[in-house]
Order: C-alpha cells, then sequence, then structure tokens
C-alpha cells in the first residue's frame, strides 16, 4: 500500500510518474486526504518537458510546467488524473483489495481505512495497464517483486487462480487466496472474477473466470463475440478457450503491450472526453475527439461504425465508455484500441448503454445506426455494405459456437440465441435487400 506522511486529519504521500519499460520520468504526483476531501496534483518534469518523445500523457494534463490539480467533479469520479485513473483497478480488482485490507485490520485494528492512493497503488506494475508507471520516493516501482521475479502468474497456475477467485465469490477466502490474488487485476472487465497471466510465449494476458453467478458460459459466449467480431472485420484482441479442470477460462491478450514488453500508452474513451461518470456520452462525441487525436481518424470512424452494428445485432449492451480505448502511436497521435469485452445478452432489451448521438439517444435499432452512418464517414451505400458484413457473419454464430474453438453445446447454443436471433437481424436484412434492389432498378 501506498505510504506518506500523515497527521491526525491530513494525509499525504508523492510518487514519481514514470512511462514505458524504461520507466522513464514523467513527473511528480501528490495525493492529499484532508477528511472527506481527496484531490491529487501533478507537476511535469522539465526533462519530460524538453523530451524529444514528449506528449501530453493525460488529455486535463495540459503539458506544461507548474502544478495542476485534480478535484474529482462527483464522489463518484477518480481522485486522479484521467490517463492514471485508466490504470486504477477495476470493481473486482477493488474487492479483492478491500476484502485483503479487512482481513489486516482484524490483526491490526489500528490500521487506517484504505485511500484511493492505496487501491491505485495495489496493481502490479509489471501488469499495469498502458505505459505509465508509479514509483515511491526509494525508487521502486510498485509492488514489483524481487528481481527476475514476476507477480503475473503463468498459465498453469490458471487453476489455483480460479479457486481463489471462487472463494472470494463465496466470501470464504483465505489470507492465501487474497495474496495470491493481490495485484493482478486490472482496469479492463468490470466485476466479474479475473486476473492477469502469463500467456506460454510470456505475454500478458487476461484470465476470465466463470462466476458463481452465471446462468450461462458467460465465458465461452465472450470468445464467440470476439471470434466472430474478427470474422466481422472487427480488429479484436485475440481470445481462447483455456479447459482447467472441466472449468472454461477466456484467456484474452493484453494488446497494450509489445512483443519485447514494451508498455503501450492507453487512454479509455471516458477518458478521452474528460466525462464524469454520472454523465451521459454518445459515440458522435468521441467521434468528434477522434478528429483531433487520431491518426486515422477516419478509418477509426468507420470501424467504430462496424462494431456498433456488431454490438447491436449480437446484444451487446454493455458498452460503456471505459470499454472502448486508444493507444498511442506517438507525435501526440491515437489510434482506435482493439475491441475487447464483447458479450451477447440473450436476456437483455437491444439498447446500447452509450448513446448514439445526443439527439437520437441509445440505439435501439438497425434504422438508426443507417441514419448516422454519414457522421462516421460513411455514405449510405458503404454503410449497407458494412451491414451486409456484419449481418453475415452474426447469421452464421451457431457453426462457430458449436466448434472445438468456443465449445458450446447445443443446450447452451440454445440460452444464447436470442442475443444473435431476432427482429433486429431481420430489419437488417430487409434494410440492405431493399436497396440492392433499388440498385438493380
Amino acid at each position: 500500500m501506498a505510504t506518506g506522511k500523515s497527521t491526525v486529519n491530513v494525509q499525504k504521500a508523492q510518487l514519481d510518474v514514470c512511462i514505458g519499460k524504461e520507466g522513464l520520468p514523467v513527473g511528480e504526483l501528490a495525493y492529499v486526504k484532508d477528511g472527506a476531501r481527496e484531490y491529487s496534483v501533478f507537476a511535469y518534469g522539465q526533462d519530460w518537458l524538453r523530451h524529444p518523445s514528449r506528449f501530453q500523457v493525460s488529455p486535463d494534463l495540459i503539458l506544461a510546467p507548474g502544478h495542476q490539480v485534480r478535484k474529482p467533479p462527483t464522489k463518484d469520479d477518480s481522485r486522479f488524473f484521467l490517463a492514471l485513473a485508466d490504470t486504477e483497478p477495476d470493481a473486482w480488482g477493488r474487492r479483492v483489495i478491500a476484502r485483503a485490507h479487512a482481513k489486516e485490520r482484524k490483526k491490526v485494528p489500528t490500521l487506517r481505512a484504505l485511500t484511493e492512493l492505496d487501491y491505485l497503488c495495489a496493481v502490479d506494475d509489471f501488469s499495469r495497464i498502458g505505459a505509465l508507471r508509479l514509483r515511491s520516493d526509494k525508487g521502486d516501482f510498485l509492488r514489483t517483486v524481487e528481481q527476475g521475479m514476476r507477480a503475473t502468474a503463468p498459465l498453469l497456475e490458471l487453476e489455483r487462480m480460479f479457486h481463489a477467485s471462487r472463494a472470494v465469490e463465496r466470501s470464504r477466502e483465505s489470507a492465501q487466496d487474497l495474496r495470491y490474488l493481490m495485484g493482478k487485476g486490472t482496469s479492463l472487465g468490470g466485476m466479474r472474477p479475473k486476473c492477469t497471466v502469463l500467456n506460454d510465449d510470456g505475454t500478458l494476458a487476461l484470465g476470465k473466470f466463470p462466476s458463481v453467478k452465471d446462468e450461462r458460459s458467460v465465458t465461452r459466449g465472450e470468445v464467440l463475440a470476439l471470434r466472430l467480431a474478427r470474422q466481422a472485420g472487427i480488429e479484436t484482441a485475440n481470445a481462447r478457450i483455456v479447459i482447467v479442470k472441466g472449468t472454461p477460462i477466456a484467456v484474452i491478450s493484453r494488446f497494450d503491450r509489445t512483443t519485447d514488453h514494451g508498455r503501450i500508452a492507453y487512454l479509455s474513451a471516458a477518458s478521452l472526453l474528460q466525462a464524469s461518470r454520472n454523465e451521459e456520452h454518445s459515440y458522435t462525441e468521441v467521434v468528434d475527439a477522434m478528429r483531433t487525436v487520431c491518426v486515422e481518424a477516419k478509418a477509426d470512424a468507420q470501424q467504430l461504425w462496424r462494431r456498433l452494428v456488431f454490438n447491436h445485432l449480437i446484444t451487446n449492451v454493455d458498452d460503456h465508455l471505459q470499454n472502448l480505448g486508444f493507444l498511442y502511436v506517438g507525435n501526440g497521435l491515437w489510434r482506435l484500441a482493439p475491441a475487447f469485452d464483447l458479450n451477447p445478452f440473450p436476456d437483455k432489451d437491444r439498447e446500447s448503454k452509450t448513446w448514439l448521438s445526443e439527439d437520437t439517444g441509445p440505439i435501439t435499432s438497425i434504422e438508426t445506426l443507417i441514419e448516422k452512418a454519414s457522421y462516421f464517414h460513411l455514405a449510405e451505400p458503404e454503410a449497407l455494405a458494412v451491414l451486409v458484413d456484419v449481418h453475415g457473419v452474426v447469421t452464421g454464430w451457431r457453426s462457430l459456437a458449436l466448434s472445438a474453438e468456443v465449445g458450446l453445446t447445443a443446450k447452451e447454443v440454445e440460452e444464447f440465441a436470442p442475443a444473435f436471433e431476432h427482429s433486429e437481424m431481420d430489419r437488417a436484412k430487409v434494410l440492405f435487400s431493399v436497396n440492392l434492389r433499388r440498385s438493380r432498378v
């Protein structure tokens, strides 16, 4: 956990913010908790401001000397500048951290309550999302284990990690379970049990486990969605199913690392928009922001529209802006990150969580998507061609679902069917069929 100076009412801590595999210093982060008030202060280092590769590491951090203050707009927003907030543990990671701390407090009642900085610092340096890294005043990257060791487990240890996560879900975890899971949480993925693992080739991946609350094979469903998306022309994170003692675990490769373990800066769409967590935002706002920061803004906007069509046709309605991201490409420019966290929801209405635009509201129909296609740099014939591609792939979902690479049973396929076979698929077919006939007249 983070340490720092404290008085009866005020807690303070200071950390170095670094970037990349080399740990190049970027600036200093100060954290202050004064009663209910929590905020952070950041200042770029002069060496970073003079560095030829310098860039604005967070949309809310102007690339200029001097101290900049982050005060959360609401109690639900992060106390940290947004690119750092993207590296905070997600809901599952926070749950593990809080449980471990609660057990410690039983042993040591005088142990102080966790702060938001403690959560930020509890993520292992090796697996922290993106390129930003935190270093203590002793010069150590936070939660780095001893030289030559890594805190991220290999695939061979998935069984142990799965059982530890299940114990947490059932509130039966031991201190050993929690120690094993600590630091391996990630900012990607929400409340579902998961941990960071190493693929056999040493690359980082996310292991996503079934939950005790699951009523269907969610892990296989996610791998199915990601593989379908790739067939539909969508860049996705690599995903596969690993069976551990009969349990299907989704292993999804991380896209924020290079083959030589270099780190790629990452921003969520929410951070790009500098969005408060209590505000409604739209995909057209994302496109507006992409026009100013993306190296291939037109192509990325078209790719985004393809994803929206795919999400709608597979009933992926958990499309909040934390589930959309960008990777840094250099010279102050970004690109749309591969799609991740795609899940079919057969028991939910087809209404997107993020609005399409301020005037249309959530995505509820394929017609609305076609009407707004021009905002995503697609003329109607181009949009219909995309719709034909995506619709054709989704139509063949059953054969992929039953294949060895996904492994759903016939019964499980029927449980997922309402997510893929519905009236909007029919409406899409009518739309492009009518327009095809018109084009022939």
